[in-house]
């Protein structure tokens, strides 16, 4: 029998292991991964809205299901789903005080294949309103705090399903990127992250797109159960807008977890296309570190320029003030919201047919050249963060929204022109701070498509530089 007091230190496919030997049952696991959802929450704001009900419910059937065999890699292990997406029955805020009893009729397709594979949801994790910030605060619930060092964020856009793997809340959660905000969080709570392709996961039937900015993927603490979780969201849907290529038959994303990469030709920058953005030395000194560690596996590592210029800037604000308008609210609902959604919607009702028209195109334009200009590469290796995780009043909303806005734009300079072009990009943590061990990740971006590349040297990197034995100080 596995110690209840050790469940939470297994990886989501030991969970799974462990439930299909009949060592744990779902029901115990749940409970266990439930306790500390209670012993946690209220501190760090993981969770905005908790099903514990629902939970076990899920759990006492898994356990009745367990005995059938040829069950999924991910049976009866615990999860929770951002609350930015729709969940049937289930409150869903947005991150919004304007949304706060809002409770949807239908699942979002990536809920539903979440439940198809088996996992079972706790809740709703923490997110800003509507998604719009890169770190997690909101009037439903407030901040997400970092595992690692409450008083510093958690990042966000998915800063609570970051501090619910870092905590060992649950061992896998969904989560999305509209800018970085897989890569964000699991830069600054030392977790691997997947920003998927664009087209790779279905947003539908009622996500909220721009040009494809936003996608949906995993957060883990290891690679291996990234994997399996992009096997279970990975797959379109009739009517998307974006199709990715899928993999060739018989082949999983976690069948690349578990392959050598060969040797890689991987080009690194560490200049953000944004004017005036100063990388953090911290930051820099990860960067060489990973570029040493590839180096010392065997991969040709190769300074190139940025790929990007600095009108991108622009381009992806303006996008992203009108994609802040997909949320209709009733009448009077507006002053609800928060000081920088309001902002991000005041530009958004300004941008008239012709500017969006540019920004659009001009966003396509720098994504060619981008694609061109590295396809030598098998791999681009970035800083994840312009600069080091920040305490919470950083991100201050009291002061002039255009100053938060220029705040966050920096911090995440690295990140959000990957989701212009629609690559897939990662978050390896192996690196944390001499003083006061704080993680800071890298970011490594694959070619269109190409998850199972980025799969394959991570999980290298993992083994030859293991993170596991790193744990956020109150995960035990």
């Amino acid at each position: 029998m596995t110690a209840p007091a050790q469940l939470h230190a297994l990886g989501a496919l030991e969970q799974a292991a462990a439930v299909r030997k009949g060592e744990v049952g779902p029901v115990e696991l749940v409970r266990h991964h439930l306790d500390r959802v209670e012993r946690y929450d209220e501190r760090f704001g993981a969770f905005l809205t908790v099903t514990s009900d629902a939970a076990l419910a899920g759990a006492a059937a898994a356990q009745e299901r367990r005995a059938e065999g040829d069950l999924p890699p991910l049976f009866g292990v615990p999860t929770a789903v951002k609350d930015l997406v729709d969940t049937a029955g289930v409150r869903t805020t947005y991150g919004s005080k304007a949304f706060a009893g809002h409770v949807p009729e239908a699942d979002a397709y990536s809920v539903t294949r979440l439940r198809e594979a088996g996992t079972i949801s706790l809740g709703k994790t923490n997110t800003p309103e509507f998604g719009c910030c890169c770190y997690t605060d909101n009037d439903v619930a407030g901040p997400a705090r970092n595992p690692w060092d409450p008083a510093l964020s958690a990042g966000g856009s998915s800063g609570g399903a970051a501090v619910a793997v870092a905590l060992g809340l649950v061992p896998v959660a969904h989560a999305s990127d509209g800018g970085g905000s897989i890569r964000i969080p699991a830069s600054v709570c030392g977790l691997f992250g997947i920003k998927p392709s664009r087209g790779r996961v279905s947003s539908g039937p009622t996500g909220i797109e721009v040009n494809g900015l936003s996608v949906q993927g995993p957060l883990a603490r290891g690679v291996r159960d990234a994997a399996a979780m992009l096997d279970a969201l990975a797959g379109p849907e009739r009517g998307d807008p974006h199709w990715a290529p899928p993999l060739p038959p018989g082949e999983t994303f976690l069948s690349h977890a578990e392959r050598s990469p060969g040797r890689l030709r991987i080009g690194r920058y560490a200049r953000p296309a944004a004017e005036g953005v100063t990388v953090d030395p911290v930051c820099v000194a990860a960067w060489e570190h990973a570029s040493r560690l590839l180096e010392e596996l065997g991969h040709i590592v190769e300074d190139i320029p940025t790929p990007f210029g600095p009108e991108i800037s622009g381009h992806f604000v303006t996008a992203w003030a009108v994609q802040s308008l997909g949320h209709a609210l009733d009448a009077g609902a507006e002053e609800l919201l928060r000081p920088v959604t309001r902002a991000w919607r005041e530009f958004g009702r300004g941008v008239g047919g012709e500017q969006l028209a540019a920004a659009i195109t001009g966003m396509q334009r720098a994504a060619r050249h981008a694609v061109r200009a590295t396809s030598g590469y098998d791999a681009v290796l970035t800083p994840t963060l312009a600069t080091l995780p920040q305490p919470l009043e950083f991100f201050d909303e009291s002061g002039d929204p255009l100053d938060n806005l220029r705040r966050q734009s920096a911090f995440s300079a690295f990140t959000s022109p990957y989701n212009m072009t629609g690559q897939p990009a990662v978050n390896v943590p192996l690196y944390w701070t001499p003083q006061g061990g704080i993680p800071v990740g890298v970011s490594l971006v694959g070619r269109p498509a190409d998850e199972a590349t980025l799969i394959a040297l991570s999980a290298q990197l993992e083994e030859a530089h293991p993170w596991h034995h790193r744990y956020a100080r109150l995960f035990s």
